[in-house]
């Protein structure tokens, strides 16, 4: 096991390792440049869209609002919480500065993934909406790349049970019983019960759960940060200025922080950015595919704005309490990192803050990757494989609950940065569409 566990770790640092960040972050530049700064100059604009799209009557299975809400519920997530943390450990406060360039032009990968989607989505079998990377790469770019819709797939079915099911489920088994002393079993069942009420209700009830869930958890987790944050407002902006200076300078060792050289802020703040907001990664466009709108621009220009809350505002929230604080330099990283910070600032309530955004976001993560991986096996066996395919993902949960988890969040790690080579490799070559599609939609 731990010969495949050190085969999986090297994998692990080739696939994340300079040609991935650089590919994932120059796709972003590259659409970012093609679209004229379209995803910032038009974000206002895109929030005013989100709202008005809330019951929108147009062909689709969900609102515009519920598919953004299905793509966040699988986005915020651990990333928010403990990747954050993970990233200033390891990186640095530099890293934080990393993560904002990510999501920047990151707007604009997610962007063109959702106009791909909506533009090249099918209607399978039973009537419903099906789209995403594995639909734009066979009907967009020809039969002869059918194979690398296969391969994209593949690994979206069999990485969804990594990160977004084993993996988190052993998130909230682990804070549970931290904080509360409950068997990790006994979270496994509840969080398979509450999963199964959802999940076998198909897209419309997800949906149905994450328009309320998500929008809730958010404003709670905010509210307990902007707590924070503004009880020490006059030492915001030494922190700003600390995130700016350390993308740029090496970081100084500081109490149990070791330091850090920039490329260790880039590298992290990149590959935990990613993590977070999954621009790039080709997850999100399969639920904005399934949006009830008639113009690929406009949702779009919803799916952009999934980027911007998850790493903009609620990831800065997560780092301005560990910079505030001064948890940073503790030596502390992950979850334990981010829940010092909040116990620093909220003595005796903070941890609960962490640990009830840890729950509900995991959770959201664990009903919005179910569709995900659902739609990508679908591709594959037709919908003989949805019913199999639930089951299966509701028996995945207790095992990753109770499991230790090394080698599957390894092979999750792995198989999630494959997911994004054909993704890439697609927006890359469809990009002209895009360009054609935007400049048509803003005439």
């Amino acid at each position: 096991m731990k010969q495949i566990e050190s085969i999986l770790d090297l994998l692990s640092g080739i696939v994340w390792g300079p040609v991935m960040l650089v590919f994932l972050l120059g796709i972003g530049i590259f659409l970012t440049l093609g679209l004229k700064a379209f995803t910032w100059r038009y974000v206002g604009a895109s929030f005013v869209m989100l709202w008005k799209g809330r019951k929108s009557e147009k062909e689709g299975d969900i609102s515009p609002f519920q598919a953004l809400m299905t793509s966040l519920s699988a986005t915020i997530g651990t990333g928010n919480i403990a990747g954050v943390a993970t990233a200033i450990a390891l990186g640095g406060p530099g890293a934080v500065f990393w993560m904002w360039m990510t999501a920047l032009f990151g707007m604009a990968t997610k962007y063109a993934e959702a106009v791909l989607a909506v533009e090249y989505r099918e209607i399978d079998e039973q009537g419903r909406h099906v789209g995403g990377p594995m639909y734009y790469i066979k009907n967009g770019l020809g039969t002869n790349w059918s194979w690398l819709a296969i391969v994209f797939a593949l690994l979206g079915a069999v990485a969804a049970f990594g990160i977004g099911n084993m993996v988190q489920a052993n998130s909230v088994a682990d804070a549970v019983e931290a904080q509360f002393n409950i068997p990790v079993w006994l979270t496994g069942c509840v969080l398979t019960i509450l999963t199964a009420v959802v999940v076998l209700g198909g897209l419309t009830r997800i949906a149905a759960v994450a328009s309320k869930l998500v929008p809730a958890m958010a404003i709670a987790y905010i509210a307990g940060a902007l707590f924070v944050i503004i009880s020490q407002i006059e030492e915001v902006p030494d922190a700003l200025l600390l995130i700016v200076t350390s993308a740029f300078t090496e970081t100084a060792a500081v109490g149990g922080f070791t330091g850090a050289a920039v490329w260790a802020a880039i590298r992290f703040g990149v590959a935990r950015g990613v993590f977070s907001n999954e621009a790039g990664l080709g997850s999100a466009p399969i639920a904005h595919a399934a949006a009830k709108t008639d113009s690929p621009v406009q949702q779009g220009m919803v799916a952009m704005l999934g980027t911007f809350i998850d790493t903009l505002i609620i990831c800065t929230m997560t780092a301005l309490v560990i910079i505030l604080t001064g948890a940073w330099s503790s030596g502390e990283t992950g979850a334990a990192l981010s829940t010092l910070a909040f116990n620093i600032a909220i003595p005796g309530w903070g941890g609960y803050i962490v640990v009830f955004g840890l729950v509900v976001f995991a959770f959201t993560t664990i009903l919005g990757w179910s569709y995900y991986g659902e739609r990508c096996a679908e591709f594959l066996f037709g919908v003989k494989v949805i019913w199999p395919y639930r089951v299966l993902w509701l028996c995945a949960i207790p095992a990753g609950a109770m499991g230790k988890l090394g080698t599957i969040w390894l092979l999750a790690d792995v198989l999630n940065g494959l997911m994004a080579i054909p993704n890439l490799l697609a927006l890359g070559l469809l990009s002209p569409l895009v360009f054609k599609m935007t400049k048509a939609y803003l005439k």
